[in-house]
C-alpha cells in the first residue's frame, strides 16, 4: 500500500488534487481535520486567527511533525483497505517523519500555483474564504513558522495548477499510472 502527501501553498489545488486520489481508490485523509477538531473541541470560530492559533499550539505541543504524528493511527488504520492521500502535509518535520515511517511507500505530490491564482481563489472559497492580505499572511506564516518549504522542495512529483481543472485532472492521472 502507498501513502501519498499533497503539499502545496494555500489556494494552490491540494484539496482538489487529493479529490482526484479519492476518485481513483485511495482513502483521503486531510491533515487540517486535526485543527478543526480542536477548534470544536474548545468553542472556537473556525476562522484564520483560530486556526493559526491551533495549528501553533499543536506545534508547541507536539512538536514541528505533530500532524503527522497525531494523524498515523489514522493513516495506519486506512491503510489496512486502501491507498491513503493526505491533503495538507505542511512542514518539513512531518516529511521526515512520515518518510521514516513508510519508506519507498511514501511519496510526495508538489501542487503550485501563482500567488495572484492562489489569492484569488482563497477569496472565492465557500468555506474559510481568505482576503488577499490574510492569504499573504498565511503564505509568509507557513514558509517561516512550519518550515513548509522542504516538503514542496523534496516532492517527488509537481503539478503546476494555473489551466483549467480537465488539465489537472490529466495531471493527477499521469502521476497515479506511475504510482502503480
Amino acid at each position: 500500500m502507498r501513502v501519498v502527501a499533497i503539499v502545496g501553498m494555500a489556494g494552490a489545488g491540494k484539496t482538489e488534487v487529493a479529490r482526484l486520489f479519492e476518485r481513483h481508490g485511495f482513502t483521503r485523509i486531510r491533515f487540517g481535520d486535526v485543527t478543526d477538531e480542536e477548534i470544536k473541541k474548545r468553542g472556537l470560530d473556525l476562522n484564520e486567527e483560530n486556526e493559526r492559533r491551533i495549528r501553533e499550539l499543536l506545534r508547541d505541543e507536539y512538536g514541528m511533525s505533530a500532524y503527522a504524528r497525531l494523524n498515523l493511527p489514522r493513516i495506519d488504520a486506512a491503510l489496512k483497505r486502501s491507498n491513503v492521500v493526505i491533503d495538507g502535509l505542511y512542514s518539513w518535520e512531518e516529511y521526515l517523519f512520515l518518510k521514516d515511517h513508510y519508506g519507498e511507500d511514501f511519496s510526495v505530490v508538489a501542487v503550485w500555483a501563482s500567488p495572484k491564482t492562489r489569492y484569488a481563489r482563497l477569496g472565492r472559497r465557500l468555506v474559510r474564504p481568505l482576503s488577499p492580505e490574510e492569504a499573504a499572511s498565511r503564505d509568509r506564516a507557513e514558509i517561516e513558522n512550519t518550515n513548509k518549504s522542504g516538503p514542496i522542495a523534496m516532492a517527488d512529483f509537481s503539478i503546476s495548477n494555473e489551466a483549467s481543472l480537465a488539465s489537472l485532472k490529466e495531471e493527477v492521472e499521469r502521476i497515479i499510472a506511475k504510482l502503480r
